[in-house]
């Protein structure tokens, strides 16, 4: 049996831990400079407000239902979360984060009534990290999925669902779109409609062989696993990302070389970061930059440019997207997005050096490590490469941004009695 632990409208929820008097009420927070509504609190979905919708044709309505409006925290969220997978981690000994919100935990083994297991899970997390939670509980990772969406949809579950039984999930299969099931979405959905397969129940009970024959492999994995048939077990140790893109567009348009460097310079140092965490080395490197598509004489130019040897050092890195973005940039336009990828990465362990080079000095290797370190121990961006620029104007829109509350002194919160 599988346990899937999903926070409830994470983002909206995580600014409510700290503000307890916004909890109950409506919270919605926006994307990357505050452009539109990518999480909204269980009030604020009551409301009507939409997801995805952009923030200044909504705004309006926000503030007529006097909702709780933030830009997002990505330092406060990642904490959170951070906190949320080290509580469920008592409760297995094998689990596997499957994102910032979301925890697989194997429960082999438990003796225990699953519900009360469940229900045990949920108020811990509560009291703990003041973290609403729901509970899915089934033989396979699917059929978890489906079981978590059952726990949020009907009221009297209490925020746990356990499927255990073949009439259990069969009923929630028959009232759940073939969409919404982990894995299928709306592309192969379109597809399958044309089958007339319509529901999960009907993938279900479809041919899994003839399946596979007109779509792939997992869907016929699928079909087992809607079945109670577990073809997929737990990932206890994430595979290293093939490629690390950092991309952002500015708070403000920039019409100048120089802003521009220094924001390609950021984003390179933040893919840097990412590709020492993992443990790798990158030998190619790309850089794009483009206007608006909603300006006449859009542009838009990459450049990708291999670099002379394997590295992490962010110096390095910098160096070369600094010289790329300059090779792309044309006067007179006015961007509005820029990005970094690594696109070649190899890993450490089982990286080979080129005979006739001596490649990354050692001393990078040290330089990074006590980079990194400054950082992890007083907040991102407490030691940073010069080439990244004091005065960012390129730095995201966050109006309504909240404190940092678990990871910068001066934010944390003081009671007074």
């Amino acid at each position: 049996m599988f346990l899937l632990a999903d926070c409830r409208s994470c983002f909206a929820s995580c600014e409510q831990i700290y503000r307890p008097d916004l909890r109950g009420k409506p919270v919605v927070v926006l994307s990357n400079n505050d452009g539109c509504v990518v999480a909204r609190s269980h009030e604020a979905k009551a409301l009507g407000i939409p997801d995805l919708e952009p923030f200044h044709k909504i705004q309006h309505l926000l503030r007529q239902h006097g909702v709780a409006i933030f830009s997002s925290n990505y330092e406060l969220y990642g904490d959170i979360s951070h906190r949320v997978m080290t509580t469920l981690s008592r409760f297995s000994p094998e689990v596997e984060v499957y994102s910032i919100d979301e925890m697989f935990l194997d429960m082999t083994g438990l003796n225990d009534d699953f519900n009360t297991y469940g229900q045990t899970i949920k108020k811990s997390l509560w009291q703990e990290v003041r973290m609403p939670i729901e509970v899915g509980i089934a033989p396979t990772k699917t059929l978890t999925k489906l079981a978590s969406h059952a726990a949020k949809k009907i009221p009297k579950l209490n925020g746990v669902c356990v499927l255990d039984q073949p009439h259990k999930w069969q009923w929630v299969q028959q009232r759940l779109p073939v969409k919404k099931i982990w894995g299928i979405g709306s592309r192969f959905a379109h597809r399958l409609n044309a089958l007339d397969i319509y529901t999960a129940y009907d993938l279900a009970i479809a041919d899994p062989k003839q399946l596979r024959k007109q779509f792939n492999i997992n869907i016929e994995r699928t079909i087992n696993e809607l079945n109670g048939i577990a073809c997929y077990s737990l990932d206890q140790q994430p595979v290293a990302k093939q490629q690390i893109f950092c991309t952002r567009s500015f708070g403000e348009k920039l019409t100048t070389l120089q802003p521009l460097e220094h924001a390609v310079s950021g984003y390179a140092a933040r893919a840097a970061e990412k590709l020492r965490v993992q443990n790798h080395t990158v030998k190619t490197l790309q850089v794009f930059i483009n206007t608006s598509p909603y300006e006449p004489d859009y542009y838009s130019r990459s450049r990708t440019i291999k670099l002379p040897f394997a590295t992490d050092d962010s110096r390095f890195i910098i160096h070369y997207a600094r010289k790329a973005v300059r090779d792309i940039f044309q006067a007179g336009r006015r961007y509005l997005k820029a990005g970094v990828g690594l696109v070649e990465l190899q890993d450490k362990a089982f990286q080979q050096d080129d005979l006739f080079h001596p490649g990354q000095p050692l001393k990078s290797e040290h330089l990074m490590a006590a980079l990194d370190k400054i950082n992890r121990r007083y907040g991102q961006g407490s030691a940073y490469i010069g080439a990244e620029g004091s005065k960012q104007r390129w730095k995201m829109r966050q109006q309504y941004l909240s404190p940092a509350y678990t990871t910068r002194w001066s934010d944390i919160p003081c009671v007074r009695s």
